[in-house]
C-alpha cells in the first residue's frame, strides 16, 4: 500500500456505489482487508502507509478498533444500499503496519465487527501480519481463540547485516521462536522474505533460505527489494553510502529461491508467492489476483467492488475525523472501463501457476505466444492447452511478457 495516493474522482460522502458494482457479484468473492497502520519504527526501505507513534499527531492507537468497526458498518450498509448480495466474507487479512502493535483484544473486536455485521465464511481465511517480535505464545492463543488462523511474519532475513540494512529491529534468533509458538496455538504459518538488500551476498541469501526452510512454514514469499523513493534506504543510495540493488544478481537469488524451495517441496504459485499445497495457498491474495471483490477498512486503505475502485484518507487523525463523523473515509475512487480491466487480467493472472487463458489476449497478444514460447519465456504444453503460464525465466521477465502480449 503506497504512502502516494493516486489522483481520481471524488468519492461521494456516504460513500454510495453506482449501479454497476452489483453485476456479477454473486459469481465473486468478498473479503475484508483491515489495514493496521501503527509501526514500532519506520523501516528504511518501507513506502507503505505506516506510521510511529510521534508521527500520528491527533490520532490514537487504542481508538482505533472502534474506528475500524465504525467502516465496517459502513460497509454493510453501502453494499446493502447498491443492491449488491449479502455474501459472508471468505477470507479476512489485517495488514499495515505491524497488527500486532495492538492488543490482541482489538484485533479480536475488529474480527468480531467484520463476523457480527458482514459474515464470515465457515471455512474463512483469516491472517494477520506480524514481526516476530510483536507476539507472545498468550498474544497468538488469543488471536487463535478470536478465530485467527494464519499469521504472516515479516522475517526478511535470517542474516543480521541485512536486517541492519533495511533498519529491521528484530533478533533472526527469534523466528524460530515465533513460528512455534504460532503452530502450538494451532494457526498456520507465512515467512516473508526480501533479496536483494545492499550488500546481501548469494550466500547470504542461501543462509536465510536454508533458516526458512529448516522451520518448514506453510507458505512462503520472496520479493525482491525496490527503492522506493522518498524512503531514507534510497537516500542512502542517492548519497553512495549503499550500493542500489544488483538485477543481475537479484535473478540469481530469485533462481536460488525456486530451485530450494521447490527441491524442499515448495510450489511456486504466484510470481513470488510459494505454498507446501494448494490448501496453504493465501485465499486473500488470490481474490486481488483473480479480480474478486474486497473492502479495505482503515487510513489509506484500497477497496474493490465490481470494477469501481477506492482509497481512504491517508492519516489516521483524518481518518478518525471522518468515519466518528458518519462520513466515508474515501478519498478518491475510479470505475475502469472494459479495456483497463481486461489490461489488468493479463497483467495479474499471467503472474499465477494456473495461468491465462489464452482466449483473454487481443489478436496481437496471441500471435506473440508462439514467440514466447520459443524465448523460453511460457510454457509450450500450457499453450498448447490454452493457457499462458511462465517458465521460471518468464517470471524473472514477467513485466516484459506482459508487454508483449498487450501490444
Amino acid at each position: 500500500m503506497p504512502s502516494i495516493l493516486p489522483v481520481a474522482d471524488p468519492a461521494p460522502a456516504d460513500g454510495a456505489l453506482p449501479a454497476s458494482a452489483a453485476e456479477g457479484a454473486a459469481e465473486r468473492d468478498f473479503g475484508v482487508y483491515l489495514h493496521v497502520p501503527f509501526c514500532r519504527v519506520r523501516c528504511g526501505y518501507c513506502d507503505f502507509n505506516t506510521y510511529t507513534a510521534d508521527e500520528l499527531r491527533g490520532a490514537r492507537r487504542q481508538d482505533f478498533a472502534g474506528q475500524a468497526g465504525l467502516e465496517v458498518a459502513l460497509a454493510a450498509r453501502v453494499l446493502a444500499d447498491a443492491g449488491l448480495p449479502a455474501r459472508p466474507a471468505s477470507t479476512v487479512f489485517f495488514g499495515g503496519g505491524t497488527p500486532t502493535l495492538l492488543p490482541s483484544a482489538d484485533l479480536a473486536a475488529m474480527l468480531a465487527a467484520v463476523r457480527d455485521v458482514v459474515g464470515l465464511a465457515a471455512d474463512a481465511e483469516v491472517t494477520t501480519e506480524a514481526n516476530p517480535d510483536s507476539v507472545t505464545p498468550r498474544s497468538l492463543d488469543e488471536l487463535a481463540a478470536a478465530g485467527f488462523t494464519r499469521v504472516s511474519f515479516g522475517m526478511q532475513s535470517a542474516v543480521p547485516h541485512v536486517l541492519a540494512t533495511l533498519d529491521r529491529t528484530h533478533d533472526p534468533a527469534r523466528v524460530p521462536d515465533a513460528v512455534a509458538w504460532a503452530r502450538a496455538a494451532g494457526l498456520n504459518v507465512s515467512l516473508d522474505l526480501i533479496y536483494g538488500t545492499p550488500g546481501e551476498s548469494l550466500a547470504d541469501w542461501r543462509r536465510s533460505l536454508d533458516a526458512v526452510l529448516a522451520l518448514t512454514p506453510d507458505h512462503v514469499s520472496a520479493y525482491a527489494l525496490i527503492v522506493e523513493q522518498g524512503t531514507a534506504l534510497a537516500r542512502r543510495i542517492r548519497s553512495g553510502l549503499l550500493p542500489a540493488p544488483d538485477d543481475d544478481l537479484q535473478a540469481d537469488q530469485y533462481d536460488l529461491a525456486d530451485e530450494l524451495l521447490a527441491a524442499a517441496g515448495y510450489g511456486w504459485y504466484e510470481v513470488s508467492n510459494w505454498a507446501r499445497d494448494e490448501r496453504h495457498r493465501s485465499r486473500h491474495n488470490l481474490a486481488y489476483w483473480t479480480g474478486q471483490d474486497w473492502w479495505g477498512v482503515g487510513p489509506g486503505a484500497h477497496s474493490h467492488l465490481g470494477g469501481v475502485r477506492w482509497w481512504n484518507v491517508k492519516h489516521p487523525a483524518a481518518y478518525a475525523q471522518r468515519i466518528t463523523a458518519g462520513l466515508s473515509p474515501a478519498a478518491g475512487r475510479e470505475t475502469l472501463d472494459e479495456p483497463t480491466r481486461a489490461l489488468e487480467r493479463v497483467l495479474l493472472e499471467s503472474r499465477l501457476v494456473s495461468g491465462l487463458p489464452v482466449t483473454r489476449l487481443q489478436t496481437g497478444g496471441r500471435r506473440a505466444v508462439a514467440g514466447l514460447i520459443a524465448d523460453g519465456l511460457i510454457e509450450g504444453p500450457a499453450a498448447v492447452h490454452g493457457r499462458v503460464v511462465l517458465t521460471r525465466p518468464g517470471r524473472l521477465l514477467a513485466d516484459a511478457v506482459v508487454r508483449r502480449l498487450t501490444d
